[in-house]
């Protein structure tokens, strides 16, 4: 069962920055596709950014410029730097691994809260 554990989360006042982390424990990492979701109350998840094998990325409009997402295969670790961190990006923020043959896994969540 592949397990993956986030943290980083925390409280932050607006135009501050966190760094999420997201540990898994799966030897074929550096193979899998990575991404970064948030779920604010009472809305849907939303996907944030994915990082592919080889390390192209891809961002939401609304992260674009502030938030990063690199990987280390070596530490089977995916990262998201977020910088000038606003109110609306308040969220539980989930990382999600996609497999070669498809299979999803997903972390707990860690919280992010962006005061104004």
């Amino acid at each position: 069962q592949v397990q993956l554990v986030e943290s980083g989360g925390g409280l932050v006042q607006a135009g501050g920055s966190l760094r999420l982390s997201c540990a898994a424990s799966l030897a074929t990492f550096s193979s899998s596709i990575m991404g970064w979701y948030r779920q604010a109350p009472g809305k849907q998840r939303d996907w944030v950014a994915t990082i592919l094998t080889g390390g192209n990325t891809r961002y939401e409009d609304d992260v674009k410029g502030r938030f990063t997402i690199s990987r280390d295969d070596g530490k089977n670790t995916v990262y998201l730097q977020m910088n000038n961190l606003k109110p609306e990006d308040t969220a539980v923020y989930y990382c999600k691994l996609t497999r070669l043959n498809g299979a999803n896994y997903w972390g707990q969540g860690t919280q992010v809260t962006v005061s104004s």
